[in-house]
């Protein structure tokens, strides 16, 4: 295990120079997640230990917390618009996801719905599991989905904006290592705490909550280090790719033309959801469409990090829209369920 999580590691982190180089968006994001990708599509077998997947999540959560300023709370009166545009966006996602894979791709009612979640992919597959649909189908598309959304987001952030999302992020004061000591073990409680109630991404949640209570009280002042983040950054991409290891070339021909079609719809969607909700309320436009892309929640608020939009609201969006997932698609599954028998 730890071998392969070495070589993981080392494919990552060379996948975040060559980015970095080449002046990709996200560049320690989006470099390990395809390096790491193709090499586990090409039979390597690549992980990231458990104990440090949450050590990263903890790092960006922390950082992600840096951001909040009681100016957020004032924002907050305007994000009702993207909400209303975050729910219409998942709900015809899904409706029209689920029509496509049942007559384009001849799936069954079960697994059309749940390969069209658009996310929390923990609930997904463990209803897939327990409901006899296509488990290895539905893991495939999701994988698929999340690794294109990840590659695709900046770029068409960049395209849609000015935004320069190959710029470093300016020099802050740092966090005291007091008080990064003491954030950082408050994060892990918060984490263990969390995880008990099956939050998703618990130790990033705790880490972030942590992080905004102790910079919005003015009680930790001071940012994290940039190589730390980095170094998170490059486990998060790295994390991503490893979803590919042990996947077939046959899956991934049999799924790939669905998820980039899921995808690219749900792209195209977001955009002009977003494009709609920037112009009713006063919003970056790359806060917004990171808010609605329908992506790893994890993934999404760490390259809100990347290229400097708002954790904070990208985060909250992406938390409602794992309650509403988990009103939607149990409601979704019965419907099909009951189409499947008629």
């Amino acid at each position: 295990m730890l071998a392969t999580s070495l070589l993981s590691l080392a494919l990552g982190s060379l996948g975040a120079l060559a980015a970095a180089l080449a002046g990709f968006p996200a560049p320690f994001l989006t470099g390990p997640a395809a390096v790491v990708s193709l090499a586990g599509i090409a039979g390597l077998q690549c992980a990231v230990p458990t104990l440090l997947r949450n050590a990263c999540f903890i790092v960006i959560g922390l950082g992600l917390g840096t951001s909040v300023s009681p100016e957020i709370l004032a924002d907050a009166l305007k994000w009702p618009a993207s909400l209303l545009g975050m729910a219409g966006s998942v709900s015809v996602i899904m409706i029209f996801g689920a029509w496509l894979l049942r007559r384009g791709f001849a799936c069954d009612g079960r697994t059309a719905v749940l390969g069209s979640a658009p996310g929390h992919l923990s609930f997904v597959l463990g209803l897939s599991l327990e409901t006899g649909a296509n488990t290895a189908f539905i893991s495939v598309v999701q994988s698929l989905r999340v690794l294109f959304l990840t590659l695709v987001t900046p770029a068409a952030i960049a395209l849609a904006t000015d935004a320069d999302l190959s710029a470093r992020p300016a020099p802050t004061a740092l966090l005291s290592l007091p008080h990064l000591a003491l954030l950082a073990t408050l994060a892990v409680a918060a984490g263990f705490a969390l995880g008990r109630l099956r939050a998703p991404a618990a130790f990033l949640l705790g880490g972030m909550a942590v992080s905004v209570i102790g910079h919005g009280s003015g009680l930790t002042p001071g940012g994290m280090p940039l190589r730390l983040t980095d170094a998170a950054m490059v486990c998060m991409g790295t994390l991503i790719g490893t979803r590919f290891t042990g996947v077939r070339l046959a899956q991934i021909r049999q799924a790939a033309l669905a998820a980039f079609v899921l995808t690219g719809g749900s792209i195209a969607l977001v955009v002009l959801t977003a494009l709609a909700v920037v112009s009713l309320v006063d919003l970056p436009l790359t806060d917004v469409v990171l808010a609605l892309a329908p992506g790893g929640l994890e993934t999404m608020i760490a390259m809100s990090a990347a290229v400097g939009a708002d954790p904070a609201f990208v985060g909250f969006h992406h938390v409602a829209r794992m309650f509403l997932l988990s009103a939607l698609i149990p409601a979704a599954m019965a419907h099909a369920s009951r189409a499947d028998r008629t």
